[in-house]
């Protein structure tokens, strides 16, 4: 399974033709799981309705694991290895962490993000 960081659900919309067909064979094959603070983000960011309401169908339809405690075991994990100094705040810490405990893979383009995941837990498209 695949957790999809902001930055790329964001060039997914914008219909970039690197990410767009990529990620769109990925959601029909049903490989990409859904993380809270992902669409929180994307959700700040809608600019009229037909944003909110696509990114809200996502979300829905989506599969996704409950995020309990992942927050805080994020700063902790976080607040250990010192990614706040790297740039890595803490809900890209979580979407990190959330996907690892689920044995997923990350597929971002934040570089600060891509610096602190192991490479066998980064999504290479």
């Amino acid at each position: 399974m695949i957790v999809v960081d902001t930055s790329v659900w964001i060039e997914f919309f914008k219909n970039h033709s690197s990410i767009f067909p990529k990620l769109k064979v990925h959601l029909e094959r049903g490989e990409v799981i859904a993380a809270e603070p992902v669409f929180g983000e994307l959700m700040q960011g809608v600019k009229n309705k037909r944003e909110r309401t696509i990114i809200s169908n996502y979300w829905h339809h989506l599969p996704k694991f409950s995020m309990d405690g992942i927050f805080f075991k994020a700063g902790e994990i976080s607040g250990n290895n010192k990614w706040i100094a790297k740039g890595v705040g803490l809900i890209d810490s979580a979407i990190l962490i959330y996907a690892k405990d689920r044995g997923c893979q990350v597929w971002t383009l934040d570089k600060k993000l891509l610096s602190i995941i192991p490479y066998k837990d980064r999504f290479s498209s």
